[in-house]
């Protein structure tokens, strides 16, 4: 059985361990505003990128002599580069775990199907556990992209830069990014989203692109979007793709910050309440010990007493 001191140490302990973590949840909160505000800044402006896309892209098919690769495609599907992000930090729950358990998966399901996987990994959390089972799948570590502050876009266009060069040298066929959707504080969701070739979203691109009951459908010349543009659609395509890349890739980016924030505040959130129960479950052992010492020390008074 315990000594008191014992209990009085582990109290003082878990004590100690419950202004850690009632500290990290408050941060956690701060951080979590910031970004949180930062996310949905960017979310009308990737809306608005992939609406614009989907007009421009929609009287160009994909048998277009001029169509830009980065909306067609190399017309291969064997090579396939995936951007996973995940955290530099721990205590966030299963934050960082989903999205690896989605990303260890998805390369399972494309390694089936014959296909060559390589790995971009951004976040310490994620390059640290890929690396002990696909190694020499990675060819590239970004650990300065998730700082301590505000994501800035001209790291995230850091990374778009890298994945357009390796995309012109016909390193892969299609690029996808894995992060985890901040979609409130108690959810984030762990998605894929596709950047090469250009895919439009199923819901939220078609309503920005105007897809409306086929409104925007021309009988008479068969064109999904009867507008003339100033200069060719190539020319923009091939102006709107490549900046499209680093916008998808910071929107991503924002939404997995946000979501680390939140994911930790609701795990010290957690850890707190946990803490304040153990320390009332030891608290009321403690008082039963020290009870039980003080009766025993009585006992053994009063039966010295009467043997006298």
């Amino acid at each position: 059985m315990p000594s008191l001191r014992d209990y009085r140490d582990r109290i003082k302990s878990v004590k100690s361990t419950r202004k850690i973590t009632s500290a990290m949840k408050m941060v956690a909160a701060s951080k979590l505003r910031r970004t949180q505000e930062q996310a949905q800044s960017a979310q009308p402006y990737a809306k608005a990128m992939a609406g614009m896309l989907a007009r421009v892209s929609g009287n160009i098919s994909d048998g277009a002599e001029n169509a830009p690769k980065l909306l067609v495609g190399t017309g291969a599907d064997e090579k396939h580069l995936l951007i996973v992000v995940t955290a530099n930090r721990g205590l966030c729950g299963g934050f960082n775990a989903y999205i690896i358990k989605s990303a260890l998966a998805h390369i399972e399901t494309l390694e089936s199907q014959g296909k060559n996987v390589s790995l971009i990994t951004i976040g310490k959390k994620g390059h640290v556990a890929l690396s002990r089972v696909h190694k020499d799948k990675i060819i590239h570590y970004f650990d300065d992209v998730l700082g301590r502050d505000n994501i800035e876009y001209a790291k995230a266009d850091k990374v778009a830069q890298m994945v357009l060069s390796r995309f012109d040298m016909s390193e892969f066929d299609v690029c996808a990014m894995l992060f985890n959707q901040f979609v409130s504080v108690l959810v984030q969701r762990p998605i894929k989203m596709q950047l090469i070739p250009f895919e439009l979203e199923s819901e939220e691109g078609e309503e920005a692109a105007g897809f409306h009951d086929g409104a925007c459908c021309d009988e008479e010349t068969g064109y999904l979007f009867p507008y003339s543009y100033e200069p060719s659609e190539d020319e923009i395509l091939d102006a709107l793709l490549p900046r499209n890349v680093g916008v998808q890739i910071f929107r991503g980016l924002l939404d997995s910050a946000a979501g680390e924030q939140a994911a930790r505040m609701t795990a010290m959130d957690n850890a707190t309440r946990n803490a304040g129960d153990m320390i009332d479950d030891l608290t009321l052992k403690y008082n039963r010990a020290r009870q039980a010492y003080i009766t025993k020390e009585l006992i053994e008074i009063i039966s010295g007493a009467e043997a006298m």
